[in-house]
């Protein structure tokens, strides 16, 4: 049996097991919070009210009552209040109330016809499949007159009939809409003439080139539903939503004076404590205990084991004192990795505290399980059911369990690494202690250097979370939708505002490239072309998938990304890991890879690869004191994958390179890049040997650093530096978004170049490393390994990008120069 207060224990524990090593760096504690209730509205139908107490809702929340009045005067919402807040409620209960009344008139075909609908929208399955379960539940409690289901790509034409013939609340996500309902509408009519509620859910989690998609699709659904008939309310629900109005407002296409934000939550809040948590010290084989036997890099900096490691000995022994946890990882990988390190630690006698979770005997090793992509739906169904029922005591999973499932009872949250942003970070944490309860979240920070930072800048760390940067505006995102509105209806005049549209350039671009058709009734999508509109593009940016196939028996053991992805994750020689079994990649191929399986070699793989850039077309130019030009715009990136490494684990010292020979890929996207000219860089103290090294590292720690202003990961950018450029024809540093056409990142960069400058120049000159590492400025992604860096060059730049940059010694905006088409980071 779990201890009385199971957080009291697993908090006295890292509080003397942090205090060996240095490695509880910060302790912040948050206070709970009582509820505030608020009477049910008297438009809310008796029978809901009856359903809701029912199922143990005894009255609203404050905000819950603000926030379904609002909806229910036809205003659209944005709930940005906590986990556990009940926001869900708030497109549920109008919804309900409103049918469960039209059921009373609805005797006739004709009236029952006019029954309002509502559509939910989730960004995943999971979590629309765990709404409906708990709606059904509240209208079975009730015997409310609903007919609720979901409809997605797993629903067969049987079940996708019944739907669209009958039910009315229709739970599905963003990709049905785009490839199925919209295309369809024809058949969705009853839906959508009389849509009276549209649920966006998590709306936080719709960035980057995502986010834009998904606001165009929601565009085009509000353009059909109004076509049809109905003018339909949405509610936007998030926990950590930043600028709530102005980003439910760039999703729907509106002012955000059209929108409501309910942003003070009154539900009631168990205590939460957050640690904030350094690895542990590597030792070498056979070393003692002592921080004399800890391993030390060339640079005299002491080397700690990585977060995923440190995150699977914190997960064993919070399990072996009763605790039940979840472990976010950042890759597929890392999921298996800590479900199998833990497994392993509970089925083995219990190693010593230097090596392991002390003390006694552990859990059964089957009470710790992986959980995350790529698994069929109904074992993630099966994961999800046992942890709720508390047969699993502790899950690593991907961000595939951060949005809002309802989970219940969790004890405590270990984040490994740096999720990508704030917004991630609260969401997992918000996972510890839900319903009221206490609970407590520890961040492992890896040697990343935007982990470190925040590791020492705990005011950083819980600061407000970013604003959700896309741009609808992308012409690579928007043209495939303006294609596919135009096939649904077609384009006028009326829709260049839903659109952003400022006039009709694109639409004559798509004509002339034989996709749309001027008519006099607007423009119209050419069906003569061989392919759905639809399938223009993909709304998750995803190549297509490749099998990965065992060479020995031919079983197909998983998927994986086309592309750059898979020529740096799948090269042959690469270590693929599925399930706790390692496989070593034997060949790569265009539609798919063979792997083996193989023992543990104790190291992995980590691909290098060679860049090269050349501007397109730059959009905005700023010029900054000491002669410096910082641009925005368009460029090409030309990337290959050359080398890959073998890293020893748990350290990740290198043991060996070796080529590759892979081919070469492109990329149009946005940059963000700037000059430094040579009476600069003299004026500095550089030589000219000094200088790639400078720029090199100061490169790296931007790119570390660009997160902590967009909602975006390290993974969603590239750079590259060099002592000379062609174009620029001087020093220049450049830092790309990694994706299509650009999300918005880079110019999100340009725009908060001050602050993003001071901060990278704070992360390198606090760093206590003498030569560099991977908390400062070596990056785990770079293609010339590392090679060449010098910190105390860069350090010197980037403190003059700071002084260059700041607001006081900034030209005035009517400085700046715009080019060709302004398409902006949307932030």
């Amino acid at each position: 049996m779990p201890p009385a207060d199971v957080i009291a224990t697993l908090a006295a524990y890292l509080q003397q097991a942090g205090a060996r090593e240095q490695q509880l760096v910060h302790w912040h504690s948050v206070p709970a919070r009582p509820g505030q209730c608020a009477p049910w509205p008297q438009w809310v139908h008796p029978q809901v009210v009856a359903a809701l107490t029912t199922a143990g809702v005894q009255s609203l929340w404050q905000h819950q009552a603000e926030a379904v009045d609002a909806v229910a005067a036809g205003r659209h919402v944005v709930v940005a209040t906590g986990t556990g807040s009940g926001k869900s409620l708030v497109g549920w209960l109008p919804v309900l109330s409103a049918l469960t009344a039209a059921a009373e008139t609805s005797g006739s075909v004709a009236a029952w016809r006019c029954r309002p609908t509502a559509l939910y929208l989730a960004p995943t399955k999971a979590l629309a499949a765990d709404q409906l379960a708990s709606l059904q539940r509240l209208i079975a409690a009730g015997g409310l007159p609903v007919a609720a289901e979901t409809c997605d790509g797993d629903t067969d034409a049987q079940a996708r009939a019944w739907v669209r013939a009958h039910a009315d609340i229709v739970l599905t996500n963003p990709d049905f809409l785009h490839h199925s309902l919209l295309p369809g509408q024809r058949r969705w009519q009853r839906l959508l003439r009389q849509l009276r509620v549209v649920i966006v859910d998590e709306c936080h989690s719709y960035r980057g080139v995502f986010g834009a998609h998904v606001a165009l699709v929601l565009r085009r659904l509000l353009r059909l539903a109004r076509r049809a008939g109905a003018n339909p309310t949405v509610v936007c629900a998030s926990a950590t939503v930043a600028e709530p109005a102005a980003s439910a407002a760039r999703l729907l296409g509106v002012s955000p004076t059209e929108i409501v934000p309910i942003t003070r939550d009154t539900s009631p809040r168990g205590a939460q404590l957050v640690a904030l948590w350094q690895p542990s010290i590597a030792r070498p084989a056979g070393a003692g205990t002592s921080p004399a036997a800890a391993a030390e890099s060339p640079a005299g900096q002491v080397t700690r084991i990585s977060a995923t490691s440190e995150a699977a000995r914190l997960a064993a022994r919070f399990t072996h004192l009763g605790a039940q946890s979840l472990v976010f990882v950042r890759s597929r990988a890392a999921a298996e990795t800590v479900s199998e390190t833990v497994q392993r630690w509970l089925a083995a006698a219990a190693p010593r505290p230097s090596d392991g979770p002390p003390g006694g005997p552990l859990r059964e090793p089957g009470a710790v399980a992986a959980y995350r992509g790529g698994y069929l739906p109904e074992e993630r169904r099966a994961l999800e059911a046992a942890l709720r029922a508390g047969q699993l005591r502790a899950l690593a999973t991907t961000s595939a369990l951060e949005l809002g499932i309802d989970i219940n009872g969790l004890d405590a949250v270990i984040t490994a690494g740096w999720p990508g942003s704030r917004s991630s970070l609260r969401q997992q944490a918000g996972r510890a202690g839900r319903a009221g309860a206490r609970g407590l979240a520890v961040f492992v920070a890896g040697a990343d250097p935007l982990d470190q930072y925040l590791l020492h800048h705990p005011e950083a760390f819980l600061a407000d979370v970013e604003a959700t940067v896309f741009d609808p505006g992308n012409w690579h995102v928007l043209a495939p939708h303006l294609c596919a509105a135009a096939a649904e209806a077609p384009l006028t005049r009326e829709d260049y505002r839903l659109f952003d549209l400022p006039d009709s350039t694109l639409l004559h671009e798509l004509a002339a490239a034989g996709l749309l058709r001027a008519r006099p009734g607007g423009w119209y999508w050419n069906y003569s072309q061989p392919t759905r509109p639809s399938a223009l593009t993909d709304l998750r940016g995803a190549a297509h998938t490749l099998p990965i196939v065992r060479a020995d028996t031919g079983v197909v053991v998983g998927q994986a990304s086309a592309g750059t992805r898979a020529d740096a994750t799948l090269h042959p020689g690469a270590l693929y890991l599925h399930q706790g079994q390692l496989y070593l990649v034997v060949e790569l191929h265009d539609d798919y890879v063979l792997v083996r399986p193989t023992a543990e070699p104790g190291w992995r793989t980590r691909a290098r690869s060679r860049t090269s850039i050349d501007i397109l077309e730059p959009t905005a130019t700023a010029a900054a004191s000491a002669g410096g030009q910082w641009h925005t715009g368009k460029v090409a990136v030309r990337e290959q994958v050359t080398h890959y490494d073998r890293r020893q684990v748990p350290d990740g010292q290198i043991l060996s390179a070796h080529p590759l020979e892979l081919p070469e890929r492109s990329l149009t996207t946005t940059a963000v890049w700037w000059t430094v000219s040579s009476d600069e860089w003299q004026r500095l103290g550089l030589t000219e040997a000094q200088l790639p090294g400078a720029l090199h590292a100061a490169e790296h720690a931007a790119i570390a650093m660009l997160p902590l202003l967009a909602t975006c990961d390290r993974w969603d950018l590239g750079g590259l530096s060099t002592a000379w450029h062609p174009q620029t024809g001087q020093a220049t540093i450049f830092v790309h978004d990694a994706l299509p056409g650009g999300a918005g990142f880079a110019a999100r960069g340009f725009a908060a170049r001050h602050e993003w400058m001071q901060a990278t120049a704070d992360l390198v000159a606090s760093c206590p490393c003498q030569a560099g590492c991977p908390s400062c400025i070596q990056s785990p992604k770079c293609g010339n390994g590392n090679e060449p860096l010098d910190k105390e060059a860069a350090a010197r730049l980037l403190r003059a990008f700071a002084r260059a940059t700041a607001p006081a010694t900034q030209p005035s905006d009517a400085a700046e120069t715009n080019k060709g088409r302004e398409r902006g980071g949307g932030t």
